[in-house]
């Protein structure tokens, strides 16, 4: 149950995240719950692998090469997906930076519910 909450805070993150951007365009809320769905699936199966190919490059640069991939999985989303749309890679990084930071302050109200109950 709290899968779905954390997806539906993401997906508000990113109707946000759209409307403050100029770089960055989705339709509709229903279209940033499937940008959610889609960026939650490809964290789960590609960026592992990309991850993964991209070794070397993350271990010399210290970790910052995932932020790469992280505009890169935004990107796979916008090209799925007709509804959500992102004009370069830079908007791209920008996009998935903001969103990390925005998750991370959200799902920690989720927290703190938690402990209090």
């Amino acid at each position: 149950m709290k899968w779905i909450l954390k997806l539906l805070l993401t997906a508000l993150a990113v109707l946000l995240l759209a409307n403050i951007l100029p770089g960055v365009a989705v339709t509709s809320y229903a279209y940033a719950v499937w940008v959610a769905v889609v960026i939650g699936l490809l964290n789960g199966f590609v960026r592992p692998l990309l991850i993964f190919l991209t070794l070397p490059a993350t271990l010399i640069t210290l970790g910052l090469f995932l932020f790469i991939i992280n505009a890169c999985i935004i990107l796979i989303a916008a090209n799925f997906l007709g509804g959500f749309t992102v004009e370069s890679f830079w908007w791209a990084l920008l996009f998935s930076l903001l969103l990390s930071f925005l998750q991370s302050v959200l799902h920690s109200f989720l927290k703190e519910d938690r402990q209090q109950s």
